[in-house]
């Protein structure tokens, strides 16, 4: 049996990946790649099915390398597709496992929360009901801290329900109320500023779900949210669920960035993360409760099919 075949082989029949093959004797891969190439027939098996196992190797490599190793075989079909190809989750799946490439999430660890009790709470107005009809009804919003070999940086997120867009990211060197307001001024901006956003009925506008921290009862932060027409809304204490959808976006970062890189400074981890954030997340990365789609890609899609005013 040549070299090749044995390589071939233990790709189809024990799903080991030809590259660690190839390393483990000694060959390259590029030489294994020639030789599925040009063979017609080994040993009387033709290599058709090798040549398209090998061709759809190299586009789940290339997709999973433009995702920048983050998309796991449900977003990976999604991706390919767009790009022309007839695969199936289980072919994109079995082409990962062969290749080695794993994208995987961690749990979020720990949190920021510190009750002020004496401060004002407000209702919980979202029930745990993560879905929005449309732009502007729920947003969503949380903090967690970036550590740096200089020190930690701290990050306030705003997030629309609607397409899981993230509209306000701030970041600063303290977890206070200032930043919770930077971010909320920041979503606020991003959706064409408070004559956007503001609704005469009350009951209408827009609603920020948080968590009971005292950032988010601060005076300073509750007079912000009532200048620009928002209503705020709160979860239970202790209750991560109450707040699940802003706790998935602290757990995709956490694994797709913070676990992946280490920090000089806070300034390197600012322009990493905020990269992130507004190139990937935002405009490539798919969520499932977006049909798919990426947040902005989400939204454009939708305003073109929604009937024009009369």
């Amino acid at each position: 049996m040549s070299v090749a075949r044995f390589i071939a082989d233990q790709r189809t029949k024990y799903r080991v990946p030809h590259t660690f093959t190839c390393t483990l004797l000694g060959v390259g891969v590029s030489w294994f790649y020639k030789w599925i190439g040009r063979a017609e027939s080994v040993d009387g098996v033709h290599t058709d099915t090798d040549r398209r196992r090998v061709e759809i190797d190299d586009a789940v490599k290339a997709a999973f390398g433009k995702a920048r190793g983050l998309h796991g075989s449900p977003r990976l079909v999604a991706d390919l597709r767009d790009l022309g190809w007839t695969v199936s989750e289980k072919t994109v799946a079995d082409s990962m496992r062969r290749q080695g490439l794993v994208a995987r999430r961690i749990k979020r660890c720990g949190g920021l929360t510190r009750q002020d009790k004496t401060a004002p709470k407000f209702p919980d107005l979202l029930k745990r009901d993560f879905a929005a009809a449309a732009a502007n009804c729920k947003w969503v919003g949380d903090m967690t801290e970036i550590p740096t070999e200089s020190g930690k940086l701290y990050l306030a997120t705003v997030i629309d329900l609607y397409s899981r867009r993230l509209l306000g990211a701030a970041m600063g060197l303290h977890p206070d109320a200032e930043l919770a307001c930077a971010a909320i001024q920041m979503a606020v901006t991003a959706r064409g500023g408070r004559q956007a956003i503001w609704r005469d009925d009350e009951s209408q506008r827009v609603i920020f779900h948080t968590d009971r921290g005292s950032t988010y009862t601060a005076k300073s932060f509750t007079r912000v949210c009532r200048r620009l027409g928002i209503r705020q809304s709160m979860g239970r204490v202790g209750s991560c669920f109450d707040n699940a959808a802003a706790e998935a976006f602290f757990s995709s970062l956490e694994w797709e960035v913070l676990s992946r890189n280490t920090f000089r400074d806070t300034i390197q981890a600012q322009a990493v993360v905020i990269d992130w954030c507004y190139t990937f997340y935002n405009h490539q990365r798919r969520h499932s409760s977006a049909d798919g789609l990426s947040p902005v890609n989400y939204e454009i899609r939708e305003s073109k099919t929604e009937p024009e005013a009369a």
